[in-house]
Parts: structure tokens; C-alpha cells; sequence
């Protein structure tokens, strides 16, 4: 005779799952871990073998994370913004909401585009190679800015994800975290490269760390006193998170491809992962 007990019981692990990482602590707890990471990532440029993981490693992590986020945008977040944008409404006044949610998305990519390369010049996502660049102090606190505003932002799609559901969340969380390694290397580097101390270059990636968990605290409290803000929240970071994407992670995966193809291709993997994850997570 065949028995539902497997499967109540796989139904109420995803449920005490949903229910563990729901609310203020839950979202404090993956801001928190999107953090640490950002601060891991800067410790690795202090070690004696981190040239050789920037090589090994740090690329194929910049490439599985920019076709694991070009992904989570496309088979995720945008369908979720348009449920959301459109819901109750059909007609013209469903493709004006979905204008509405697009532009939205258009302002957040902007945004990283004026602060990583209007603002701060000569962004780029891994070991800094122009270091006559960034030698003066407004050229470094520039770049630094304006990977703390990214980084921000890292943390407003974090939070803003998980407000719609856990699936969502967890899906962009891997997806920023990804990346949260690099952006610290970078952030080092960059002081580093200017003739700083590992400790200043500490300093700067702790910044960006808690930029990140600014980011999700902020839209945690906006959510309990606005009730539509993930509603605008999640185009503008989709928006964002495309940007980091396309315009900071798939430029730098087709300069490492110059000297290695398989570094592509892991783009391709980072997308496989994604599809992989989405159909094997529960919606909660």
C-alpha cells in the first residue's frame, strides 16, 4: 500500500526550512553571510598564494557567478517583477505597469554605470593592473565609493528577494554571493595597488561588507513601514544586479578567455547550476 508519509514529511522540512530563514533575522543572517564573504575575499589578497587563486579560481568564480545571475534576472526575478507589476490588471493597463517596472530596472542599471565608471574611473572586477590609476587619494575613495554603492545595492537584492519569497531569495542570494569574493579582491587590490597598508586595505573591504548588510537592513525596515516598497525595490535591484552581470562580470570573463576559453564556458555552467537549483527548490 502506498504511503504519504515521505512526503508530509518533505513538506513539512521545507516548511520549518521557509519558516527558519523568514523575517527581520533571517534576512539579518544572509546580509550577514553576503558580508563575510566581501571580507574573505579581501584576506585572500594577503596570503602568500593569492596571485595563483586569482588565476585559479577568482575567474572561473567571476564566470559561474555572471551566468548564475544573468539567470536568476531572466527565468526569475523579471517574471516575478511582472506577476507583481500586473497583477489584477490586463490590457493597457498591465503594458503601462510593465513600462513602469522597466523603467525602474533602466534606473538601477544606470546607477551603477554613473558611480562605478562616471564617479569612479577605471572599475574593473579583479586584481587591480593600472595601479598609476588609482595612486591618488580622490581616485581611490572615488573607486572605493563606488563599490560601496554596488555592494549596497548587493544588499537591497538580497533582502528585496527574499520579501518575495524564499525560493527568490535564496536563488539571488547565490547568485550575489558568487561574486561577494571578487568584489573583496578587488577592493583590496585596489588600495593595495596605491602603496596602502593590508590593514587600510582591511579597512576597505569591512566598508563594503557593511554596505552590504546596510543594504539588506534598509530594506527590511522599509518594508515594515512601507508596503509596497520590495514592489519598486525589486525592478530597481534587478536592474543592478544586471549591470553586475553584463557590464562588470561578462567583460571581465571575456578578457580571462583571451588566455583561456574554458573560462566561458563556466558561464554556461553558471546558468546550468541555476536551472538546476530553480526546478530542485521548493517554492516558499
Amino acid at each position: 500500500m502506498y504511503s504519504c508519509a515521505p512526503y508530509r514529511a518533505q513538506i513539512r522540512n521545507e516548511q520549518r526550512m521557509s519558516t527558519l530563514f523568514d523575517g527581520f533575522a533571517g534576512l539579518l543572517l544572509f546580509g550577514a553571510l553576503a558580508a563575510l564573504a566581501n571580507f574573505i575575499g579581501g584576506l585572500l589578497l594577503t596570503t602568500s598564494s593569492a596571485r595563483r587563486l586569482d588565476q585559479r579560481f577568482l575567474k572561473y568564480l567571476i564566470a559561474l557567478g555572471a551566468g548564475f545571475m544573468l539567470a536568476a534576472i531572466f527565468i526569475e526575478i523579471l517574471p516575478e517583477t511582472i506577476s507583481m507589476w500586473t497583477a489584477g490588471g490586463t490590457g493597457d493597463i498591465a503594458a503601462e505597469a510593465v513600462v513602469g517596472a522597466m523603467t525602474l530596472l533602466l534606473g538601477g542599471y544606470l546607477l551603477i554605470q554613473l558611480f562605478e565608471h562616471t564617479i569612479a574611473p577605471h572599475f574593473h572586477f579583479g586584481a587591480e593592473t593600472h595601479p598609476e590609476s588609482v595612486l591618488r587619494s580622490s581616485a581611490i575613495y572615488a573607486a572605493i565609493g563606488g563599490l560601496t554603492i554596488h555592494t549596497f545595492f548587493d544588499g537591497v537584492s538580497i533582502a528585496t528577494a527574499f520579501l518575495v519569497n524564499f525560493k527568490v531569495g535564496l536563488l539571488v542570494f547565490i547568485a550575489i554571493l558568487l561574486h561577494k569574493v571578487p568584489e573583496g579582491f578587488t577592493v583590496a587590490s585596489i588600495v593595495l595597488a596605491s602603496g596602502r597598508s593590508g590593514g587600510k586595505a582591511a579597512v576597505a573591504t569591512l566598508l563594503i561588507g557593511s554596505a552590504t548588510f546596510a543594504g539588506v537592513v534598509t530594506v527590511a525596515l522599509l518594508e515594515s513601514r512601507v508596503a509596497t516598497a520590495v514592489t519598486y525595490a525589486l525592478p530597481f535591484s534587478a536592474g543592478v544586479t544586471l549591470y553586475v552581470a553584463a557590464s562588470d562580470l561578462i567583460p571581465e570573463v571575456n578578457h580571462k578567455e583571451e588566455k583561456n576559453p574554458m573560462v566561458s564556458i563556466v558561464v554556461f555552467g553558471g546558468v546550468a547550476l541555476f536551472y538546476a537549483l530553480h526546478r530542485l527548490i521548493p517554492r516558499g
